[in-house]
């Protein structure tokens, strides 16, 4: 019957513990923009091409003027 305080005790902590994280989650804002991510992930990723093409032009010519 011991244990039984034991473990009431526990699970009442436990549940003060989950309740402040929550609490703490709501209050920095995580749950705001719940559908931008998934929105963003679909959206058309013109611009990374185009500055990974940059990036692999200027390596290009680091290694032309490397070679010289």
């Amino acid at each position: 019957m011991d244990i039984l305080y034991l473990l009431i005790a526990v699970s009442v902590l436990l549940v003060i513990a989950v309740a402040i994280t929550l609490l703490w989650a709501i209050r920095n804002g995580q749950y705001e923009d719940l559908d931008g991510p998934a929105w963003r992930m679909l959206a058309d990723d013109d611009g990374i091409q185009d500055s990974q093409q940059n990036s692999d032009s200027e390596r290009s010519k680091t290694a032309e003027q490397r070679s010289k």
